[in-house]
């Protein structure tokens, strides 16, 4: 028997909250399957209109989000006291870098990793979703890490 603290609930973001929190930080994490398999790459993004634009080079990424299946990113952060995380579901659009493209979100969009990062891929979304919590102490959940591994043990 443990008396543990009243857990407090999950907040469910509507999408408006969704949205400010992804323009606050810059990387996410790309999902894509790839050969029937998920895939997860780091991504540096910019949010343009309510969808999301990264840039790539040529490679495994770019062939698997520009693919007729759906992808999803997924972005998270926190403050001192709540964590939350935001899942962008849709269909990837490899598109052209136009003038007005170049002008907009591309302009401060750059990536960590060197190299050609010559393709603008966006994901325009069919589901936005996320959720925030109180991030918990260690001290409440650590020790029953160890009461479970020692009676695991014995």
């Amino acid at each position: 028997m443990h008396n543990d603290p009243a857990q407090l609930p999950t907040e469910v973001l509507d999408a408006a909250t969704c949205w400010d929190l992804l323009h606050g930080v810059s990387v996410g994490h790309l999902a894509v399957l790839v050969d029937g398999y998920p895939e997860v790459f780091p991504v540096n993004y910019k949010v343009d209109q309510h969808s999301v634009v990264f840039r790539t080079g040529e490679g495994t990424k770019l062939r698997a989000a520009g693919g007729p299946l759906a992808v999803a990113l997924e972005a998270d952060g926190h403050d001192d006291s709540k964590a939350w995380s935001v899942l962008v579901k849709g269909k990837a659009v490899i598109l052209e870098p136009t003038q007005e493209l170049l002008a907009g979100a591309a302009l401060t969009l750059f990536p960590w990793q060197a190299g050609e990062k010559d393709h603008f891929v966006r994901i325009v979304p069919t589901s936005v979703t996320g959720r925030r919590f109180v991030i918990t102490s260690p001290l409440t959940w650590w020790n029953h890490v160890r009461e479970t591994a020692a009676r695991d043990t014995d």
